[in-house]
C-alpha cells in the first residue's frame, strides 16, 4: 500500500490560501450538469489535451485534515488570459469514520457530478485526463478565483455523501509541480487502486456493477462494470463500484445480477441485457462486454482510449487522447470521439478505459491482441507488459506507419496474425481468412482474364468499329463478410440509337 499523505508545497511557491465562508457568484444546481462550454463561449480552458492535469482524492486521518480548507499553489483565474490553456490539478484530501483508500476511487468520480452542478463550469474525463473550462458568462457574473470553484466542490461533497466528516483541497496551476505530482504521486496510486482487480474474473462474482455518471451527457449510454472491465472512463473498477453501492444505494453505481450466460466469450449476460435496456429506454437491448464488433458496449464520451477497425488491413487500431496527429486511417482523437460518444453502440468503433488493456478478456471474441496492428508509441509503452510476448513487434506505432498503406507494409513484413487470418487464443478458433486468401482470390480472377499464347485461337465474329464512344475504366470490387440488401433491380435493354 502506498503511504497516503499530504504534497510538500515548494519552497517559494506562490500560494493563496481560503478557511472561511464563501460567496458564489453562480448558481450551483443539477440543471447545469450536461452543459458543454464551447470555445467561442469559453474564457479559460483547464488541462486537457494541451496542458497537463489530474484529479485526485486521499485518505487521511481526521486530525490531518483541515475541514473546509482550500489552498491554491500557482496563478488564479483573475491573472489568467481569456482563451488561454492552463496546466490544472484538483486534490482532495478526505476523512471519515467510513472512509479508507478503497472509497478513495468511488469521491474521485463524484468530482465529475458536483462540478457539473456549477454553473458556466465544465468538467469531463477522469484521472490524469480531466479536461475543464470556465465560460464567459460566468466570470462577467463575478468568478474570480478557483477557490471559489473548490469550496463548492467541497460544500456538495459533503452535502451529498455525508460520510465524508473532512474535507480540504488543494488546486495547483503551476505547471512544474504538476508534472512532479502527476508522476511521483498520482499515477503510483492509479497504478495501486488498478492492479486489485487484476487476480478476479467475470465467473467468480455473482453481479457486476453499472454506473450511469454519464448519462447527463450520454443518456443512453450504461457503463457495465465487470471485474475483467473497468469503466470507460478507467476511474471506476469492479471494487470501487461495489463499495460505491454499499455507501450510496441510490447513487450511480447500482449491483446489476449477471443472470444467465449466454455467450461466455463475448461476454453476453441475460441480467446485464434486461439491465441495459431498462437503464437506456429501451435503446440498447443487448451488450456483449468483451467484443468490438457484435453488440459492443455503448461509449460514452469520458472514455480514454478509442478502438477503431480498418477494413483495408482487418484489424483493429487503438488512439488515446491527448495524442495529437491522425491515426492511419485520416482521424485525429477529436472526429473519432464525435463518431463513438454519446451512448451509442457503434460497430467499428469503441471507447475503452486504459485498465482495460491489462484484461485477461481483452476483446476476447474478436482476437484480443492478436487483432490489434496500430497504437501510438506513447499508449503502447503504458501497456506493453500487457502484451502477449510475440506480439509486441507486431503492433505498429506512429513511427513505423501512418497511413493505410505503411500499415500494410509493415504488417506483410512483420507477418501480423491478420495476414493469413487470425486464430483468437480462447477457443483456438480462426475468426478471420486473411490477405492470403484475398490474394488467391485476385490470382484466379486474373488466370480466368487471361488467354495463354499456345492457347487455340478463338474465332469470334467480327464486331464493327463504334467510333467517338470513350471506354468507362473497369471497376473491380471485392467485398468481404458483408450483407447486401436490394430492394430493387431493374434491367433494361438498352436500344441502338439510330443514326
Amino acid at each position: 500500500m502506498i503511504e497516503r499523505k499530504k504534497i510538500e508545497i515548494p519552497e517559494g511557491a506562490k500560494v493563496k490560501v481560503s478557511v472561511g465562508e464563501e460567496d458564489f457568484p453562480f448558481e450551483i444546481s443539477p440543471m447545469f450538469e450536461g452543459e458543454r462550454i464551447r470555445k467561442s463561449d469559453m474564457f479559460v480552458e483547464l488541462a486537457g489535451p494541451k496542458a497537463v492535469g489530474f484529479e485526485l482524492v486521499v485518505s487521511l486521518p481526521p486530525d490531518q485534515v483541515e475541514d473546509m480548507k482550500a489552498t491554491l499553489i500557482g496563478i488564479d483565474l483573475d491573472e489568467m488570459e481569456e482563451g488561454g490553456r492552463y496546466p490544472y490539478a484538483m486534490i482532495y484530501y478526505v476523512a471519515g469514520e467510513k472512509i479508507d483508500p478503497d472509497i478513495e476511487p468511488v469521491v474521485e468520480r463524484r468530482n465529475h457530478e458536483f462540478q457539473n452542478y456549477i454553473e458556466g463550469y465544465m468538467h469531463i474525463n477522469s484521472r490524469d485526463t480531466i479536461w475543464c473550462r470556465i465560460g464567459k458568462n460566468v466570470v462577467k457574473k463575478g468568478l474570480k478565483s478557483l477557490l471559489q470553484i473548490a469550496k463548492a466542490t467541497m460544500m456538495l461533497y459533503k452535502n451529498e455523501m455525508p460520510f465524508i466528516e473532512k474535507i480540504e483541497a488543494v488546486y495547483i496551476t503551476d505547471k512544474d509541480l504538476i508534472e512532479k505530482l502527476l508522476n511521483e504521486y498520482a499515477r503510483p496510486i492509479y497504478e495501486e487502486r488498478d492492479a486489485r482487480v487484476e487476480q478476479l474474473h467475470d465467473e467468480d462474482v455473482d453481479e457486476f456493477y453499472s454506473c450511469t455518471l454519464c448519462q447527463s451527457f450520454a443518456p443512453t449510454n450504461v457503463c457495465i462494470i465487470s471485474p475483467d472491465r473497468p469503466s470507460l472512463c478507467g476511474a471506476i473498477t469492479w471494487f470501487d463500484a461495489r463499495a460505491a453501492a454499499k455507501i450510496d444505494p441510490e447513487g450511480p453505481n447500482r449491483p446489476v445480477p449477471k443472470g444467465e450466460c449466454i455467450d461466455p466469450i463475448a461476454g453476453e449476460y441475460s441480467g446485464v441485457n434486461e439491465f441495459a435496456k431498462q437503464e437506456s429506454g429501451g435503446t440498447v437491448e443487448r451488450v456483449k462486454l468483451h467484443s468490438f464488433f457484435d453488440c459492443p458496449h455503448t461509449s460514452c464520451g469520458c472514455f480514454e482510449v478509442i478502438g477503431f477497425y480498418m477494413p483495408e488491413v482487418d484489424g483493429i487500431g487503438f488512439v488515446h487522447r491527448g495524442y495529437p496527429h491522425p491515426a492511419p486511417n485520416g482521424l485525429p482523437f477529436s472526429t473519432m470521439a464525435g463518431q463513438t460518444g454519446g451512448g451509442k453502440q457503434v460497430v467499428g468503433f469503441l471507447g475503452i478505459g486504459m485498465a482495460y488493456f491489462r484484461s485477461k478478456k481483452f476483446l476476447q471474441a474478436d482476437g484480443g491482441w492478436y487483432r490489434v496492428v496500430w497504437m501510438p508509441k506513447e499508449l503502447k509503452e503504458k501497456v506493453l507488459k500487457y502484451i502477449p510476448e510475440e506480439m509486441r513487434d507486431k503492433i505498429a506505432t506512429e513511427e513505423d506507419a501512418k497511413t493505410i498503406e505503411e500499415l500494410k507494409e509493415f504488417l506483410k513484413r512483420v507477418d501480423h496474425p491478420v495476414v493469413k487470418g487470425v486464430v483468437r487464443p480462447v477457443d483456438g478458433k480462426k475468426i478471420t481468412e486473411g490477405w492470403a486468401e484475398e490474394k488467391k482470390e485476385e490470382e484466379k480472377v486474373e488466370e480466368v482474364k487471361e488467354v495463354p499464347a499456345e492457347a487455340p485461337a478463338i474465332q469470334l465474329p467480327e464486331i464493327p468499329e463504334i467510333p467517338q464512344v470513350s471506354a468507362m475504366p473497369s471497376i473491380r470490387l471485392v467485398i468481404k463478410n458483408a450483407r447486401i440488401y436490394i430492394d430493387k433491380i431493374v434491367v433494361r435493354k438498352v436500344e441502338e440509337k439510330k443514326r
